[in-house]
């Protein structure tokens, strides 16, 4: 009797330890969500959009972010931009961006608003058109659209 229930906790052991190396090789596997943060809307939406990336990449640490910007969206990229709470939005850029996070400038945008391209955070690549650049991740590449 001693020797079957042996055998059997062996077994389930066994069993249980398959499926967790099945479920993590699977894990492994699958690529990492692509999602495109489409920014607009000036200093409130992209306030809420850090906190969103924060939360997301808290949740999903391989998800591939980037942050597209155009007309009042670009504000926050801006040097000395401050977000609603009168904190410097350059310290949460700088965090993203360590952490793989994309940032990208509508240069449409900076030429209809005549600033100066030396005035948007290093961090950030300017790209042609803001909208392109959204279409383009969605349709080529496979980018989630969220806009917070």
């Amino acid at each position: 009797m001693f020797k079957f229930l042996a055998v059997l906790k062996t077994l389930m052991l066994g069993a249980v330890l398959a499926t967790s190396l099945q479920a993590n090789a699977q894990a492994q596997t699958q690529p990492a969500v692509k999602v495109v943060y489409h920014l607009s809307d000036g200093i409130p939406q992209a306030t809420r959009a850090i906190q969103n990336i924060r939360n997301h990449l808290a949740a999903d640490p391989t998800a591939k972010i980037v942050v597209v910007t155009h007309g009042a969206g670009i504000d926050f990229l801006l040097d000395g931009a401050n977000n609603t709470a009168g904190q410097p939005f350059s310290g949460a850029i700088g965090d993203l961006s360590a952490k793989g996070v994309g940032f990208f400038v509508c240069n449409n945008t900076l030429v209809s608003r005549n600033i100066d391209p030396g005035k948007v955070a290093m961090e950030a690549k300017i790209v042609p058109s803001g909208v392109a650049e959204v279409a383009r991740l969605q349709a080529r590449e496979g980018f989630v659209y969220l806009r917070p």
